[in-house]
């Protein structure tokens, strides 16, 4: 079980829809309840969301890491998530109320694609999609872009929001959106990841970067050093070593955030931080860029 969205509930409670990987190695989701969001977690005794290839071929070989995002006005809570096809990855979107009852909207982008996570609600009059397109020539680079849409369907304007970085830095090659965007009053703030190829492998670590509130086209600030990365042991050993991947973080009325990851493809783990603490070492790393 890993790689996990996340989502307060209207009770406080909070709500993971982990993925789950069977011994095939297709994916499907399960949801975990609990009170404080850290001890007594609660399965329920169905999955959630399973793989359903008959209806939606996009899904053949599994649904993998969820991004839920709760849209006031439709009041029901959107599910991205990558749909595992014959031609690769790419981005499915699903809506719901409850977490048992789920409308699927199939595929929102073509593969491959993923790490993608909806806005909470409109602006400029559009739904804005960020998202992870990878091209299938040429540049082996994988960057964040952003894209538009007036249904939840229809999706254009495509444009690349951050670039990953050249050379040795810890996100050169490819970047990601990790859980998706949190509004502050400074803008919104986006934990991302990079992928570092070693000699070992990949090792995956997470930065920051902030986003204007009103034009989330505009890159307000992004940190050059990462700030969270695999040390603990069941973080650097497992299925995938050295792997932290977040697809979810909960924010209560403090500003105190749980952030919850995959641990090396293999387990479930809690980071906290403060979001005023975030967002203060992101003003010392502040570098203006417009869109591009």
């Amino acid at each position: 079980m890993f790689n996990p969205g996340a989502v307060r509930l209207p009770s406080g409670e909070r709500l993971l829809l982990v993925r789950v990987e069977d011994r095939r190695g297709a994916s499907h989701f399960a949801t975990a309840r609990s009170a404080d969001g850290v001890s007594d977690w609660v399965i329920d005794p169905e999955p959630a969301l399973m793989p359903r290839p008959e209806d939606h071929p996009e899904e053949l070989w599994g649904i993998e890491d969820p991004r839920i995002v709760w849209l006031d006005e439709i009041q029901r809570y959107a599910v991205t998530y990558t749909a595992f096809s014959r031609n690769g990855p790419l981005v499915a979107l699903a809506l719901t109320e409850d977490f048992r009852e789920f409308e699927r909207r199939g595929p929102i982008t073509p593969p491959e694609d993923k790490d993608a996570a909806l806005f909470p609600y409109r602006i400029g009059g559009r739904w804005v999609l960020i998202h992870r397109p990878v091209a299938s020539h040429g540049s082996s680079k994988a960057n964040m872009w952003l894209s538009f849409s007036p249904d939840l369907k229809h999706w254009g304007d495509h444009m690349m929001l951050m670039e990953a970085r050249d050379g040795s830095y810890w996100d050169a090659g490819k970047i990601g959106l990790s859980p998706p965007p949190v509004a502050t009053s400074e803008g919104w703030l986006i934990l991302y990841h990079g992928v570092r190829h070693t000699a070992s492998g990949a090792l995956y670590r997470m930065g920051l970067a902030l986003l204007d509130l009103e034009d989330p086209r505009v890159v307000v600030a992004r940190g050059e050093d990462w700030v969270f990365g695999p040390s603990a042991s069941y973080e650097v050993s497992g299925d995938v070593p050295n792997v932290v991947f977040s697809c979810g973080t909960v924010v209560d009325e403090s500003g105190q955030m749980q952030m919850y990851y995959g641990a090396a493809d293999t387990s479930i783990g809690v980071a906290t931080a403060n979001v005023s603490d975030l967002l203060q070492w992101l003003r010392s790393q502040r570098t203006p860029r417009s869109p591009s």
